[in-house]
């Protein structure tokens, strides 16, 4: 079963990140919320992307804090 979920983040993951990469290329189409949302999907699955993740929500809850 684990086998599946994970088959099914990929997959959607990567869809959304190519609907973020046209979306950047259409001035009306909001493309950063799809990669996000993909980035997000794949690195529930991939350890090296998680990492990269987490030291950007670091990163941004730092920024936060010293505003």
């Amino acid at each position: 079963m684990k086998f599946f979920t994970d088959t099914v983040k990929v997959v959607v993951g990567v869809i959304l990140v190519i609907i973020g990469l046209i979306g950047g290329l259409i001035p009306i189409f909001q493309g950063w919320m799809f990669g996000l949302s993909g980035l997000l999907l794949l690195s529930s699955v991939f350890p090296p992307l998680k990492k990269w993740v987490d030291r950007l929500k670091e990163k941004f809850r730092r920024s936060k804090e010293e505003d």
